[in-house]
């Protein structure tokens, strides 16, 4: 059955995949646009939603397009800090901790059924482990912590309101439409012309998950998760940049030898960082079923489908990896 959805932050990279999701399986989708002008990954499917421009520090304005929008569904994925380029302190509390305030009020007033919001496994910290959602939260970052303090309110309103609030925690996401300077499309564009990009230590690790695999688990999220609940988007497997290259130069033939260390690390790097996903597993049968071997090489195909589309990319990457 169709729902009348709106998705919040369905400009940017994950948000993109699950609007084309959404309008596949024939949702009305209403898009939550700070900047319109910002929408390139929306191009071929701009004609078919519709828009409302607002931003989320608004409340006001926030309030005014839920209603306009008349979902049954949000799905909330604005967010600002989770790049090494977005540092406004400013907006990323606004964004993140006021934005999810009022997306959150505005939902419960209104009586919208089901809300996704979005999490990051950056909550945790630094572990030694793979992460459960029983862990305690100890953020190292002001992007973190914005992102505990939304998902704390996500929690304690699922408590005292009808709409059925949910949040998944995302892990190592890539695939098609992924911002140009992170690293899995820095090194399909690097390594579609025999290089590789600046790279950091080798043994920084990632628990990467295909972007529709991520998509999979907010369509049986916002059906099937029960109120209040929290879940880890994650493989359950560590990837390390070492391992990642080592894909990237056996699929794309690259001769290049990788020069670990070309670029600064960031204060996030780790070289444990994996989710423990048997909840949302257990739960509703969700997994992250794609390798990254076969991710990479289906975000390698998408980039070969369309020159243009490649040629953006390559005016867009200015060849780091973060």
């Amino acid at each position: 059955m169709s729902e009348r959805v709106l998705v919040s932050g369905g400009a940017g990279f994950v948000g993109a995949n699950l609007v084309r999701r959404l309008l596949d399986e024939g949702h009305a989708v209403s898009l939550l646009l700070r900047t319109p002008e910002t929408a390139w990954r929306l191009g071929d499917v701009w004609s078919r939603c519709a828009v409302h421009v607002a931003d989320l520090g608004d409340g006001k304005a926030v309030a005014l397009a839920v209603r306009a929008a008349q979902a049954r569904w949000i799905f909330h994925l604005a967010a600002h800090g989770a790049y090494s380029w977005e540092t406004d302190l400013d907006r990323i509390v606004r964004t993140n901790v006021v934005g999810t305030a009022h997306l959150l009020r505005a939902a419960t007033d209104l009586g919208v059924e089901a809300f996704v919001n979005t999490g990051s496994s950056s909550e945790y910290g630094r572990r030694d482990r793979p992460t459960s959602e029983a862990d305690p939260l100890e953020p190292t970052s002001v992007y973190a912590a914005t992102k505990c303090g939304a998902t704390l309110l996500a929690q304690a309103l699922a408590r005292s309101t009808a709409t059925r609030i949910v949040t998944l925690r995302l892990y190592s996401i890539y695939g098609p439409y992924e911002d140009p300077n992170r690293l899995v499309p820095a090194l399909i564009l690097r390594g579609l012309e025999g290089r590789l990009p600046p790279l950091v230590n080798p043994d920084i690790a990632r628990d990467f998950v295909y972007v529709e695999d991520a998509v999979d688990a907010y369509m049986r999220a916002v059906r099937d998760a029960p109120t209040g609940a929290i879940y880890n988007v994650a493989s359950g497997r560590h990837t390390t940049l070492r391992d990642a290259v080592e894909v990237a130069r056996g699929q794309l033939g690259i001769t290049d030898e990788p020069r670990w260390a070309t670029m600064p690390g960031r204060s996030w790097d780790a070289t444990t960082w994996v989710g423990d996903a048997r909840r949302i597993g257990r739960d509703f049968g969700w997994s992250a079923a794609t390798s990254f071997e076969r991710g990479f090489a289906l975000t390698t195909a998408w980039f070969r489908a369309d020159p243009d589309r490649l040629a953006l990319y390559r005016r867009r990457n200015p060849g780091s990896a973060d």
